[in-house]
């Protein structure tokens, strides 16, 4: 029976290097250059660090733009609030990967109110769709591309 794993996962090596290139544009930066702003990575947080609130609103627009272009979807950040704190201005941004299970119900009910032969079945952090036919899979795929969710999704382990 054909199925495919609905998931949401963020190449971490990607972050990595999106936030290296931040940083090196900070330091080019001229309007930045020698305000003490930079971007530190550390699991799935990133911290933004800086002088005052207008350059943080900087950095964080840098270092969107460089995930942007290293095909990182910004719908997997999570801004936290921004901290003074003595000199500067911290803010982290959270990267969530993973399904959490009022998404992963919600995938699950707009699959079955479209009416579709198709099976969903929750799997910890991912749904799991089968069916019998290959165009229903699909179907479901650009059914769920439509839609408007808060968080990116990948559709992986396609098999037949």
């Amino acid at each position: 029976m054909p199925s495919f794993d609905v998931v949401s996962e963020v190449d971490l090596h990607e972050v990595a290097n999106a936030v290296d290139q931040a940083n090196r544009e900070v330091s080019k930066r001229f309007d930045l250059k020698d305000s003490g702003s930079r971007c530190e990575l550390s699991d799935t947080d990133v911290t933004l660090s800086s002088g005052t609130d207008f350059q943080l609103k900087q950095l964080v627009e840098i270092v969107e733009t460089k995930l942007i272009k290293r095909n990182v979807d910004t719908k997997c950040l999570e801004y936290g609030d921004v901290q003074p704190s003595g000199k500067e201005v911290t803010q982290l941004l959270q990267i969530r990967q993973g399904l959490e299970s009022a998404l992963c119900k919600k995938i699950v009910k707009l699959i079955k109110d479209k009416k579709l032969k198709v099976q969903a079945a929750i799997q910890g952090d991912k749904v799991r769709v089968t069916g019998k036919k290959r165009d229903d899979l699909q179907s479901v795929m650009a059914i769920l591309r439509e839609e408007s969710l808060d968080m990116p999704l990948q559709f992986n382990n396609f098999r037949d």
